[in-house]
């Protein structure tokens, strides 16, 4: 009971927070939402939202079980995901691009890999959702691991056809890189046993499965 009203009153003060930047936003009033993202960073790693933006997806994690009680780690990784994308998104208002595209690369991270930890669809409302993150990313060229990450989300919420666009992304990417032919050839294999329904529903028809693992198939042959 203590631990649960511990992590309900965390969430609840990150809504209360997160509507007052909301507002501020809405008004255009970048520097005051500015200063109350540093307090919110502050309150969360004790240092303001440029700090936490300069620290690998590592660091911050590493920070973050540092401070208070571990079991509070997953909350506290989403409510650090959701001020990430509040700080990009004035970042992106304010033009400083570089700065933004860190906060909504590093959000968007967190937050893929808290999901591949838990359950899926167990995220609290106030979290950005993946599209969001994604969608904000637009235009900017993506490391493997994020498409990698990508991938393999989409194919544990059932949504295949965007896990085979991100396979593709990462064949673009580096299109010699045998591992990622293997890697690709695993998930095509993985979606032979879905119920044809299921394929379908995601918009990857058995036929499609089977055209694209033979594709891999035959570039890892030529590359033997």
């Amino acid at each position: 009971m203590i631990r649960r009203d511990y992590i309900l009153r965390m969430i609840e003060e990150c809504i209360r927070a997160l509507a007052r930047i909301n507002s501020l936003k809405r008004g255009q009033h970048w520097n005051e939402a500015s200063e109350e993202l540093d307090a919110e960073f502050k309150k969360l790693f004790g240092d303001g939202a440029q700090a936490v933006a300069r620290l690998s997806e590592t660091e911050l994690l590493a920070r973050l079980m540092q401070d208070g009680p571990t079991h509070t780690l997953r909350e506290k990784t989403l409510i650090l995901t959701t001020l990430l994308k509040e700080a990009g998104d004035v970042a992106a208002a304010e033009d400083r691009t570089e700065e933004s595209r860190e906060c909504y690369l590093k959000a968007l991270h967190l937050l893929l890999d808290t999901l591949a930890r838990g359950e899926v669809f167990e995220c609290p409302e106030f979290v950005p959702k993946v599209e969001t993150l994604k969608e904000a990313l637009q235009g900017s060229r993506l490391p493997l691991r994020t498409h990698a990450l990508l991938m393999q989300h989409y194919e544990r919420t059932g949504e295949y056809a965007k896990a085979e666009d991100a396979l593709f992304a990462m064949l673009d990417t580096e299109p010699s890189n045998d591992a990622i032919v293997d890697f690709g050839i695993a998930f095509y294999q993985r979606l032979l046993t879905q119920s044809d329904a299921a394929l379908n529903e995601a918009n990857l028809p058995r036929a499609e499965v089977e055209e694209g693992l033979k594709e891999l198939q035959h570039r890892r042959k030529r590359s033997e």
